[in-house]
């Protein structure tokens, strides 16, 4: 990644101190607090509602959702600041609580990523087999109506009017295969909505409360903040960035349907692919860099459009990425139907056409954002 030089009217000119990470830090235990409040207040842990099991496919209310995910963005900004700017704060306090923090936000996540994926895998079904979208939903953006009836990748309507064509019902097999994935995903879904409610109220997560409380009126600084400079951990993420994308397999990903992306797709191994996980990285490594700019501007951080758009393309790729391994496991399941299966199959692949073309996407913004860095 290209190194971007500061010019003399940048506010990041001169040595950005210490107090910065330590204001940083407080305001996101403060905003931490303050989801859990609304968190509480609104059917979270603590009331009667939370402590009720909820039944399948049971949604939380609007704003407990909202105060979920304002926790998950404070817990995921503080272990990811704790991360890069380690050497400026008390190592013992760092250590243990980044990975405490870890276990809250992806618990909290959980919930949130299966109601997505079955969102995500049911609106495909429908897309490939020609039906109607759902009620009050479009067909996903960027992507052709194609056919149950074909294998072939992007594979477009017949009807040329531009909307997505009406072909009666759904065939057989992707009826069952959407009411198979729909099971799947809400009993997973069900499970992780308990666990968070069980997180919540643990003693380990009164522990991580007590612990941003105290965090959001004092900051353990090592003694070294007083007088250190924050750019150069701060360069030091945007270069492990630099070096992870530069390490992508790009070559490889850059064929929109190749073997290897399938080589483990539908077999008996259930590993992840393994072209997705340097992606993945690239996406944390990419979170951590944005974390330090916010670090390093305040409240005046600048937002780089391209950098912006790099972060969206990761996201759908790790969307999609998941939903293809959804759709293989689905396709593992014993003693389904052949039309079934081959539904299942037509989907994971859709799913997979959906990593390439995040890839595709992400290296657009990506050299975008090389060209413009001076």
């Amino acid at each position: 990644m290209a190194q971007q030089h500061l010019d003399p009217t940048d506010p990041l000119a001169g040595p950005v101190s210490g107090d910065a990470l330590a204001g940083y830090l407080r305001a996101q235990a403060t905003e931490f607090l303050r989801a859990l409040r609304r968190h509480r207040e609104t059917g979270g842990e603590g009331s009667p509602a939370a402590r009720t099991k909820p039944r399948p496919g049971e949604n939380s209310s609007p704003a407990a959702v909202d105060a979920a995910r304002a926790l998950r963005r404070s817990a995921r900004r503080i272990s990811g600041t704790l991360h890069t700017f380690r050497p400026l704060l008390d190592p013992d306090w760092s250590e243990a609580m980044r990975p405490e923090l870890a276990w809250l936000s992806g618990t909290l996540a959980r919930e949130h990523a299966y109601a997505a994926r079955q969102e995500r895998l049911l609106l495909a079904l429908h897309r490939l087999s020609g039906s109607s979208a759902f009620p009050a939903q479009s067909a996903m953006p960027g992507r052709a109506a194609g056919s149950l009836g074909t294998t072939e990748p992007g594979a477009g309507p017949r009807d040329r009017s531009g909307g997505i064509p009406e072909r009666g019902q759904l065939t057989v097999g992707a009826a069952k295969a959407g009411a198979l994935l729909e099971r799947q995903l809400t009993l997973a879904r069900t499970r992780a909505h308990s666990a968070a409610l069980q997180a919540l109220g643990s003693s380990r997560f009164h522990a991580v409360a007590d612990s941003v409380a105290v965090l959001a009126s004092e900051v353990p600084l090592a003694p070294a903040a007083t007088t250190a400079d924050l750019r150069p951990p701060a360069a030091a993420a945007e270069e492990r960035l630099g070096d992870a994308v530069a390490a992508l397999p790009l070559i490889t990903a850059g064929h929109p349907y190749n073997a290897e992306a399938l080589v483990h797709g539908l077999s008996a191994d259930t590993a992840p692919q393994p072209q997705d996980a340097p992606w993945h990285q690239v996406r944390l490594l990419l979170r951590l860099h944005r974390y330090a700019r916010e670090v390093l501007y305040g409240e005046e951080a600048p937002v780089d459009v391209h950098l912006l758009h790099a972060g969206r393309a990761l996201h759908r790729h790790r969307d999609a990425a998941e939903a293809a391994s959804a759709a293989a496991s689905a396709a593992r399941t014993p003693r389904i139907a052949p039309a079934t299966a081959y539904a299942l199959g037509v989907l994971h692949a859709d799913q997979r056409h959906e990593v390439e073309a995040a890839r595709f996407a992400f290296q657009q913004s990506w050299a975008k954002e090389t060209v413009h860095a001076p």
